[in-house]
């Protein structure tokens, strides 16, 4: 008998029977954090497929383009690349182009213009990355304050239990102590992943946004120079 009784009370306190024997508001948090998780595991995975081997590629595009002499043929070719450091060096070659097109060239008025278009073709390549992020950042700081929400709520349901059946005993407040520690593992199971794969990815970002600055800046001391001839 005993040992059917401890397999009882394992069953009732399973996961899935802790969910099917919670109230209403519990199952709300707990199924809202479980969709929160599988949220953040489809950012993590998209980011990881889809931004993964940007640094890769960039690093790739920029060797080339210092090994490149002819910058016109070098962007005729592989401007339109679909990479950071080619929609960077597309802003510089296409303000470039604009600035020098009249016989009388403006140097000063053309570098700051240069340096204007790079800086803001940096600053939206590292904005639409760190746009896919704001999910993790959300879900990792609220996740655990949603599981404890669901934590107080089956604390609560124990001390009602308790003033109703006027019965203090483990069977009584058990099961409500149990849903509730249960909202709180959800909540950290969503946001332990978000958070990590956030600051993760953060520094990839932060990495990626120096990389591309120092490009700028190489591809403007370059048409900098080629100003000097013009």
């Amino acid at each position: 008998m005993p040992a059917l009784a401890l397999a009882t009370d394992a069953a009732t306190l399973s996961p899935l029977a802790l969910f099917l024997q919670a109230d209403i508001v519990v199952k709300a948090v707990m199924v809202g954090l479980l969709l929160a998780s599988i949220w953040v595991w489809g950012v993590i995975i998209a980011f990881w497929l889809g931004a993964g081997g940007l640094a890769r590629k960039c690093a790739a595009y920029e060797k080339d383009f210092w090994r490149s002499e002819d910058i016109d043929g070098f962007y005729d070719k592989r401007g339109k690349e679909a990479v950071p450091s080619a929609r960077v060096f597309a802003a510089a070659v296409s303000e470039w182009r604009r600035s020098t097109r009249s016989r009388s060239v403006d140097r000063e008025g053309t570098r700051d213009r240069l340096s204007t278009a790079m800086a803001s073709a940096v600053s939206m390549e590292v904005d639409a990355l760190a746009d896919r992020l704001n999910i993790l950042a959300t879900v990792g700081a609220v996740a655990p304050f949603v599981g404890l929400f669901g934590t107080v709520w089956g604390i609560m349901r124990s001390f009602t239990a308790i003033a109703a059946q006027q019965n203090s005993s483990l069977a009584v407040v058990a099961p409500g102590i149990a849903e509730a520690l249960f909202a709180t593992a959800i909540g950290l199971f969503a946001a332990i992943p978000a958070v990590i794969a956030y600051n993760r990815f953060s520094h990839r970002i932060n990495r990626l946004e120096a990389s591309l600055s120092r490009f700028a800046d190489g591809l403007y001391a370059t048409l900098s120079r080629e100003l000097e001839r013009a």
